[in-house]
């Protein structure tokens, strides 16, 4: 069983850049890929970035594409969500998942943990 906890959301202004981090416990997350997703209030959650196994290879979603950067290191079993030039669109919970079958999915259902989540509120 895997353990994800998110941190560093919280409030920014439009233009600002936050860094979010997702700390697994629990055992490791080095041969899982991993995916960022959030969720706007009244709206579904949505695909925001996944990240291979390794880090070598990465999706992201159009909306966030040229702004974000999902990264990870392996050696401290973290995943990291920067964004750059937030937007008021951005504001939404944020969630951090591991897809231990490595299906590199965009659905969250392929997701098999998930961490609680951590609140990205971004004014204009």
């Amino acid at each position: 069983q895997v353990q994800l906890v998110e941190s560093g959301g919280g409030m920014a202004q439009a233009g600002d850049s936050l860094k979010l981090s997702c700390a697994a416990s629990g055992r490791t997350i080095s041969t899982y890929a991993m995916g960022w997703f959030r969720q706007a209030p009244g709206k579904e959650r949505d695909f925001v970035a996944r990240i291979s196994r390794s880090g070598v290879t990465t999706y992201y979603a159009d909306s966030v594409k040229g702004r974000f950067t999902i990264s990870r290191d392996n050696a401290k079993n973290t995943v990291y969500l920067q964004m750059n030039s937030l937007k008021p669109e951005d504001t939404a919970v944020y969630y951090c998942a591991a897809d231990p079958r490595r299906t590199y999915s965009l659905n969250e259902k392929d997701y098999d943990y998930w961490g609680q989540g951590t609140q990205v509120a971004v004014s204009s």
